[in-house]
């Protein structure tokens, strides 16, 4: 295996990283404290290419190979958690199954201006009783002529209320007990699409996430994506795909945390000497630049494996996004510790961090849900 990076892979790590630390890193505490969307970055980033980056030039995407897209992701959020799920969400969960599943029209009307960030989108699965039992859907969609009628509750929709293109599962039938889920593409100013609650959240405050209510929603049948009740599949299809993004994230939070750590260590004087010195603080920095390492490259591994269309590659997006994740909350308490009574403080990068890193365990299919992933993925092979 080659371990070395592309010329192209380089100048999209290097491209983002300038834009994240110049554009994105700066502004994050702020817009953590206000809760404030970050338009203007978000902006910027769109005119980088990177809301399409793994959808073809053909459709108006970057074309970028999984591992230029997990590097983008990764440097997005090491400068903020909050501006790399957006992007993350658009890329994974909104372009992707529109590309995988759409029709020549649907690509036209919707994916190309989504991958070229004139438009983000925003993907509807959880309801307040369906979150790992995503099956336990009550959102009902109910064919009416040439439409579908839909109604019922959607959330924590990542840019919801924000969001121009909405791909939300729905019921629409029942098949020997069991339900038939199909997936609709839904414009944001449909008539009947509302917010019903905007959430207040422990981290990633500057990416808004609501709960989406349906009443009375008129769609087109043109806007079911893919087939009738085939809906779980292009769920699963997008939540594999959405996972490695979210491993990214998680390597990008974790080495935010650790460069941060390393830099307080060297100024931090105690004892007569900076802290740096201290055999226990190099033992956390080892630990963590270990872990981190070991994140990134297996989702770099996982992200290489989906290119290839390896059939393990599922269940190794699980184990980038477990292990990934888990490793940006520990690195991320560890920052705090290092950081000592200042790591508590908001003047404090690691403290936004920390809280940021809280729930990358828990959306896109929590660490539990992961490991019952890969452990059905390795009693197979």
């Amino acid at each position: 295996m080659n371990f070395e990076l592309t010329e192209e892979q380089q100048m999209v790590k290097a491209s983002v990283r300038e834009f994240a630390q110049k554009e994105i890193a700066p502004r994050a505490h702020e817009y953590d404290e206000e809760s404030k969307f970050p338009y203007e970055q978000i902006k910027g980033l769109a005119e980088l290419g990177l809301f399409g980056m793994i959808i073809p030039e053909e459709w108006g995407g970057a074309g970028f190979d999984s591992i230029s897209y997990s590097l983008a992701l990764e440097e997005i959020g090491k400068a903020d958690a909050s501006c790399a799920v957006i992007v993350s969400v658009t890329n994974s969960v909104c372009c992707y199954p529109i590309l995988i599943f759409g029709t020549e029209e649907q690509k036209e009307k919707y994916l190309r201006p989504l991958a070229q960030g004139a438009k983000l989108g925003a993907f509807c699965l959880t309801e307040p009783q369906a979150g790992s039992d995503a099956t336990n859907q009550k959102t009902r969609a109910v064919r009416d002529g040439d439409n579908y009628i839909i109604n019922g509750t959607k959330s924590w929709v990542t840019t919801g209320g924000i969001a121009d293109v909405y791909i939300v599962m729905a019921v629409t039938g029942e098949q020997n007990g069991k339900k038939e889920i199909t997936a609709f593409i839904v414009e944001g100013d449909a008539n009947g699409l509302s917010v019903s609650s905007i959430e207040h959240k422990m981290g990633q405050r500057a990416s808004q996430t609501a709960e989406m209510n349906f009443t009375d929603v008129r769609v087109p049948v043109s806007n079911v994506l893919g087939r009738e009740g085939e809906g779980m599949k292009v769920a699963l299809s997008s939540l594999d795909n959405g996972r490695i993004g979210v491993a990214s994230l998680g390597v990008g939070l974790a080495q935010g945390a650790l460069d941060e750590s390393l830099k307080y260590s060297k100024d931090r004087i105690a004892f007569g000497k900076p802290i740096a010195e201290l055999q226990a603080i190099q033992f956390k920095l080892s630990d963590m630049a270990t872990q981190t390492e070991a994140a990134r490259l297996l989702t770099h591994r996982a992200a290489y494996m989906k290119d290839k269309g390896d059939k393990q590659a599922g269940w190794y997006a699980s184990m980038a996004k477990v292990y990934a994740t888990e490793n940006a909350n520990r690195v991320c308490a560890e920052a705090v510790q290092i950081h000592g009574g200042n790591g508590y403080s908001r003047e404090y990068a690691v403290e936004r961090m920390y809280r940021d890193a809280r729930v990358t365990t828990i959306y896109e299919g929590t660490s539990e849900i992961q490991r019952i992933v890969i452990s059905r993925g390795i009693l197979r092979a």
